[in-house]
């Protein structure tokens, strides 16, 4: 009886921590939280595109900003959950940028500007702004024009993941809009 006590122990142990959210990002010294899926680079982006392609998976560049409300719930409440989390690392190379940000940033255009004057030509607005882009750009267009999707604000964990999986699915490709998409996945 004690054995059988000990392996019901053990098993519902692991199978609450199979389900349990993973942690939420700690801060980092520039007031940003800093998930374990976030590179750190020299922030060129055609270096980034490269790098991310050889590893098959998708750039992304998420902006952020010190004491933004919206990141701290993102990722407090929606990166941590484990299909989310899993989901990025398998398919995504992710950059984060500070809106306020003086580190330099070469755009696929060329430009070298610090993030937030790359904000600025960006025309972003909103904390966090996730950009995803496609596996080419061409010569001299900029991340903005690149971009296949751009997801401005925090959203909850459905309308997150559908995107992420909307990008890798290259649903922008169809005649199906994210909206559609995102309608179809939750009402299945």
């Amino acid at each position: 009886m004690r054995g059988l006590r000990t392996t019901l122990a053990v098993a519902s142990t692991a199978l609450a921590l199979a389900i349990m959210p993973v942690a939420a990002a700690e801060l980092g010294d520039d007031g940003l939280h800093k998930a374990a899926w976030m590179r750190d680079t020299f922030k060129d982006l055609r270096e980034d595109l490269a790098e991310a392609n050889a590893e098959g998976k998708r750039l992304a560049i998420i902006f952020e900003q010190r004491g933004c409300i919206y990141c701290k719930q993102m990722h407090e409440e929606v990166f941590p959950d484990s299909e989310i989390d899993s989901f990025i690392r398998e398919n995504y190379f992710v950059i984060q940028m500070n809106m306020f940000g003086d580190v330099e940033v070469t755009d696929f255009d060329g430009a070298v500007l610090p993030e937030k004057e790359m904000a600025r030509k960006w025309g972003l607005m909103f904390t966090p702004t996730l950009m995803f882009f496609p596996e080419e750009v061409p010569e001299g267009v900029a991340a903005p024009q690149a971009a296949v999707a751009v997801m401005p604000g925090a959203f909850k964990k459905g309308t997150t993941l559908a995107m992420l999986r909307w990008v890798v699915e290259k649903g922008y490709e169809t005649d199906e809009p994210f909206q559609k998409y995102l309608a179809r996945q939750l009402s299945q």
